[in-house]
């Protein structure tokens, strides 16, 4: 038998943590015979001729609409057409299954944000709340217990069913590159040295994923074992001017090198250092992480990152206790220096992610698909 399904995603195969979720699994499951997948979006980059893809027009002006006129226009043309299972990751009116791959709206605008919700964030904000109060029969994925708590407090009582999936990650992208190789590749663009303890940062916003904490981290770091020559490696796109200048005033300029953006080869980079560090004020997942873990690197991450589920303490990596907290970075910092403990925690770390593969994810949503399916038959 094979069941017609459709999938709301408004940018398939972009830029984006959902983005990437979406294609990625959307792409395996569109190999299951049992499967006939339709996609519902604005733009999109596909690779299998499996998925029928359907273009929802955007609304530019005024940009207030855009999110309403999304989900109108997406249940219309669901509506058109008899499917047997809509998939969505983004808000819209009603879907059997919903990947929340953010936090409820409105707490996003209120605590993150920390500003009143504009008629873009209004529109955003009705959506989700007619999604949520027609849900009884629905099934919600937030991908991290972050996303759990986050609308636990923000709704008194959750309809249909909850269950937490993290994202998945391409092993064999990031632990295939040899790391001696990549080492002696990427220490000698940037004059690290071989001996140097290399800490890596990848993120698109330097303010949000903690940046100046790290830098406070390794500058501490360094005066507590200045023989060790700890260095940060930045990799991605903010303001290197703003980060640099604070690197100096910490005492440390010489020890953070930015390298700018690197979309390709980024595993790379991964694969020439010792351990991976991301202190955000909020991240709802943080795939960088698992990637790193992939990588085969222990990681110390802040408490506001989702991917902390993906961490067991003082084994694959770090959980500190406050995400401003440089006093305890710098000591987990220190903690890495020892060689042979940060490899049998980096053997941890790959071990971990191997057990979040892409393909894992989309054999374990093939079997939630038929057994919501399973459930509207009996319905």
């Amino acid at each position: 038998m094979t069941w017609k399904i459709a999938v709301v995603v408004p940018k398939y195969g972009l830029v984006g943590g959902g983005e990437r979720f979406a294609s990625e699994v959307t792409e395996r499951l569109a190999q299951n015979e049992n499967f006939e997948i339709h996609v519902f979006a604005n733009q999109w980059i596909a690779s299998s001729e499996r998925i029928h893809f359907h273009k929802i027009p955007a609304v530019r002006f005024p940009h207030f609409l855009n999110p309403l006129f999304f989900a109108w226009y997406v249940k219309r043309a669901i509506g058109k057409m008899k499917f047997d299972l809509v998939h969505s990751h983004h808000w819209i009116f009603k879907a059997d299954i919903f990947s929340a791959h953010g936090v409820p709206h409105a707490g996003w605008v209120r605590e993150v944000r920390k500003r009143n919700p504009s008629l873009y964030d209004r529109a955003v904000i009705y959506i989700e709340r007619r999604l949520m109060r027609d849900g009884a029969s629905s099934c919600f994925l937030p991908v991290s217990t972050i996303a759990m708590e986050a609308f636990r407090r923000e709704y008194a009582t959750l309809p249909g069913q909850w269950q937490t999936i993290h994202p998945g990650v391409d092993m064999a992208r990031f632990s295939s590159p040899d790391r001696e190789v990549c080492r002696a590749e990427i220490r000698g663009r940037y004059g690290i040295g071989e001996n140097d303890l290399l800490l890596l940062f990848v993120g698109m916003n330097f303010e949000v994923k903690g940046l100046d904490t790290i830098i406070a981290a390794v500058a501490k770091a360094r005066r507590m074992r200045p023989e060790a020559n700890i260095r940060l490696l930045v990799v991605g796109r903010g303001d290197e001017r703003k980060y640099g200048k604070i690197a100096e005033s910490a005492g440390v300029a010489g020890a953070v090198i930015f390298a700018g953006t690197q979309h390709a080869g980024l595993e790379r980079y991964y694969r020439a250092v010792d351990a991976f560090v991301l202190f955000s004020a909020f991240d709802t997942f943080g795939m960088v992480v698992l990637e790193a873990m992939a990588a085969g690197l222990p990681v110390i991450v802040s408490p506001n990152v989702g991917a902390k589920d993906l961490v067991d303490e003082g084994v694959n990596g770090f959980v500190l206790p406050d995400f401003l907290d440089a006093d305890a970075a710098s000591t987990r910092i220190i903690e890495l220096l020892d060689s042979g403990r940060r490899k049998s925690m980096g053997v941890a770390a790959q071990s971990r992610a191997g057990e979040q593969t892409w393909e894992r994810l989309a054999g374990k949503m093939a079997g939630l698909y038929l057994n919501v399916l399973s459930k509207k038959g009996s319905a």
